[in-house]
Parts: C-alpha cells; structure tokens; sequence
C-alpha cells in the first residue's frame, strides 16, 4: 500500500472519530461564541446603548456601526485569533494527539501494522479539515450576524472585495493550522492531553506575554520574542486589521512586518508536522 492511500484511510477513519468526539464540538463552539461576543455582542451593546465601557472608549456610534456592518467582516473574522483562536486550536492539538497515547490507539494501530508516518499525517490532516471548517464557519456566521444588523438599522449592504476575505481567510488558517500543529506536537511530546494542553495554555496565555513584557527592558529577549509563535501571529494578524483597530483585542500586535511573520508563521507549521513524525518514528509508543 503507497503511502498517499494510507495516508488518505487514515484521514478518513481520523475524521470519522473527531466527528464522533464531543470534545471537538465544545472547543469549536467555544471558539464561536467568544467570536461573537468579541466581534459583535459587546460593539452592539455599546453601540445601542450609548456606554463606550462595552467597547473602545473614544469610539463614536458611526464608528461602533461601521465595525459591525458586512465590509468590517474580514476584520471582526481575524482579531480574535491570534489570542483565543489561537489558544482553543493549540487545545484542540494537544487533544488529538495525546489523546491517541491515552486511549491506546497509536498502540493498536501500530501493532496491526499501519505505518506510523502515513498515519500520523492522516491524523494532521484531518485536523487541518477541522481548522478549516472552523473558518468557514466563523466567516460564514460573522457575515450573517452582520446583514441581520445591517438590515435592522437600515443600512445599504456593501460587501466585502473578495480580495479581502481572501487575505483574511488565509492569515486566519496560517494563525490557526500553526497553533493547532504546535499542540498537535506538544500531545506527541508529552504522550498525553492533559500535559500538553496545559503546558499550551501557559506558554500562549502568559509566557510569551510576559517575554515581550521582559523585552522592553533586556535587547537580546526583544529580539528572541520578534520570532516567537504567538509574536509572529499576532503581527501577521495586526498587518492587516492594523494595531489601531485592534485595541482592546489581546495578542494584535505591529512587532514585526506582516511578511516576515507570514513567513515565520509558516516555519512552525512545517517544524511542528516534522518534528512530531521524527518523534512518532524514532521512539516506542507505549
């Protein structure tokens, strides 16, 4: 059997047990209603209310509306991503792969003789399948929620260039495939979820938060934080919605040019499938 075929059964029977996993649905769906809280629930409150302490303060109405109508969509699409987004698919990962240690299925795979590359990379690309319907979805729902407010305050629709969702729908998958494929190897590390997540958790939530806090006042730790995962998303992301519209949104930043983070962005993502097939094929899975 040629790699790409078990490759693509591995896929599929991967596909078949996420679908069937709870745990997928719970952090998807968490993902979703931050998105919506952060995108547009707190912005309308504001907005209806008149209270700036639900959004930026200094914002006017007009300016509250504008950021809610279906032109803003790539923008509300992106900010959340980098942080929350980001977080929930290192999660989602770590899950995947850990869990695969704990419940014995690696171990019985590989002791039925399936090779264990063709089925790590079926397992990675069911979890790309994830984040990109994640996508899909989130664009699909904020363009939704966007038409429903625009109808009820009697705007003229202006939709979005698809040049536009495009750059955002392909900054928003290199932010989440990356973070998902670093818990993914962060699973394989620790041969286990609830290590991993944590340790995910911690690393996305605090320590790199803090290295760029450190930064500021020591030259070598401002430059290690310039290449680090989360800097790298959270420039990319802050290249295109700009720093400015991203206030009060954690993990939107302007520290490196939105190329270079691209390009380290896309450097992890391919270390973190390398680095976990290196791990799965050199040592014992027990």
């Amino acid at each position: 059997m040629s790699t790409l075929t078990a490759a693509t059964r591995s896929t599929r029977a991967e596909l078949m047990r996420l679908r069937a996993w709870p745990a997928v649905w719970i952090t998807l769906g968490a993902w979703l209603v931050l998105s919506i809280m952060f995108g547009y629930l707190f912005t309308y409150l504001s907005y209806t209310s008149g209270d700036a302490s639900f959004a930026d303060e200094g914002t006017t109405q007009a300016e509250q509306l504008a950021r809610m109508l279906p032109d803003a969509v790539p923008n509300v699409f992106l900010q959340g991503m980098p942080m929350f987004g980001g977080a929930l698919m290192m999660v989602l990962g770590a899950l995947v792969a850990g869990n695969g240690y704990g419940w014995g299925t690696w171990k019985t795979l590989f002791a039925q003789g399936v090779r264990r590359t063709p089925a790590l990379l079926g397992s990675v690309t069911a979890l790309t399948a994830v984040v990109l319907a994640t996508l899909v979805v989130t664009i699909g729902l904020d363009l939704g929620i966007s038409l429903v407010i625009t109808a009820s305050e009697s705007q003229d629709i202006v939709m979005p260039s698809f040049g536009s969702v495009a750059e955002a729908f392909g900054a928003g998958f290199l932010v989440l495939e990356m973070w998902a494929l670093l818990g993914f190897l962060l699973g394989t590390l620790a041969r286990g979820p609830a290590l991993s997540v944590g340790l995910g958790l911690v690393w996305a939530l605090v320590v790199e938060n803090l290295l760029r806090g450190v930064g500021q006042l020591l030259g070598w730790v401002e430059n290690l934080t310039e290449v680090l995962p989360g800097t790298s998303a959270g420039s990319l992301i802050g290249s295109i919605v700009g720093v400015g519209a991203g206030d009060g949104t954690p993990g939107v930043l302007d520290t490196v040019p939105g190329g270079r983070a691209a390009i380290t962005v896309g450097i992890y993502l391919v270390l973190a499938v390398v680095a976990s097939i290196v791990l799965v094929r050199r040592r014992d899975v027990a």
